[in-house]
């Protein structure tokens, strides 16, 4: 994203000679004065990051057009398992100049340090999409991740008329968010539909759709001629799970609930070759991560908790108003000029 070297200086000038962890919210950032926000998500491929960027656009573009200047600077890691890299773009804005950190945390736990020394140093964080095991920060905005679990467990119990075979393919170890999703799939499973047998549920796909295609593949080498549903928690291990179905001529025939949306998720819908996806709305995330790390500088008040919504996207609802709004967020409107 281009940065804007004015609403940056001035950013700086605001952030003025406050000694560190000495700063209030609010106190060096008057209603009118410049802010600079750093957000950080846990990649910059998916889909869904690219969601995520443009709902914090659309939250500066605004704010600021109410005469109170906010300036974004969007900064992660390309691949969803590097660590180090998003614990060094943390480390480097905290000592920046920036006011405020927007994080999505690759690791509940990795992560905690560098955040935890951003807010000694005066930089407070607004956690989004995934927790952090960590009392050091404003707030935290993100989908209800057991919940969305959950719809994915009774979806599938549903389909499969409460008996059969299904395996759960893990995301990656350290996630807080696909771990939540995960554990509310299989406790809505044993809750439920006990007739339902689980194969597998301790393999990961890892950070992207090529290592979760090769681990989809080891898994229906196993178990593919015994399996009757899957169940995947977000949109890379999602879409790797299909793509290794439809090179083995099982997709539609085993069924599949998977996370998140992106164009090959609708098309595996229409297809049949996908019963439905448990879908978040990452654009309202980063309206949100923004807008509260933007309120909590100015001295307002931020809920600790903030909710954005999950539904579950079946052929029966994709056509809905409702359904097409959230599947298609207006991300152009906001990256076109990135």
């Amino acid at each position: 994203m281009k940065q804007a070297p004015v609403m940056l200086l001035a950013a700086l000038l605001a952030h003025g000679c406050g000694g560190s962890g000495s700063r209030q919210p609010g106190s060096q950032s008057g209603a009118g004065k410049a802010l600079t926000i750093a957000v950080i998500p846990k990649g910059t491929t998916h889909e869904f990051w690219k969601s995520i960027h443009a709902g914090a656009i659309q939250a500066s573009r605004e704010l600021s057009a109410q005469g109170a200047p906010i300036n974004i600077i969007w900064k992660g890691p390309l691949r969803e398992d590097d660590r180090e890299q998003q614990i060094q773009v943390v480390e480097g804005f905290a000592s920046q100049g920036i006011q405020g950190i927007v994080l999505a945390p690759l690791d509940s736990r990795a992560l905690v340090r560098p955040v935890e020394e951003a807010r000694h140093a005066g930089v407070p964080t607004v956690i989004i999409d995934s927790d952090l095991e960590s009392d050091a920060i404003v707030s935290f905005v993100a989908t209800d991740n057991r919940k969305g679990g959950q719809l994915g467990a009774d979806r599938l119990g549903e389909i499969l008329g409460g008996r059969g075979k299904v395996l759960l393919l893990r995301y990656a170890e350290g996630s807080a968010s696909t771990t939540d999703r995960e554990r509310g799939f299989l406790e809505q499973l044993r809750a439920k539909y006990p007739g339902v047998q689980v194969a597998s549920s301790d393999q990961y796909a890892g950070p992207t759709r090529e290592t979760a295609k090769r681990a989809s593949e080891n898994l229906l080498n196993r178990y593919g001629g015994e399996l009757q549903g899957i169940f995947t928690p977000n949109e890379s291990s999602t879409i790797g799970m299909l793509l290794a179905l439809q090179d083995i001529g099982l997709a539609g025939r085993v069924r599949f609930v998977g996370f998140d949306a992106s164009a090959i998720l609708i098309d595996a819908i229409r297809a049949r070759q996908l019963d439905g996806v448990v879908v978040q709305n990452p654009m309202r995330m980063g309206y949100l991560g923004v807008k509260t790390m933007a309120d909590h500088l100015r001295g307002r008040p931020v809920e600790r908790r903030i909710d954005t919504g999950v539904t579950l996207v079946t052929p029966a609802n994709l056509d809905s108003a409702a359904t097409q709004q959230l599947i298609k967020p207006p991300i152009a409107r906001y990256l076109i000029e990135q």
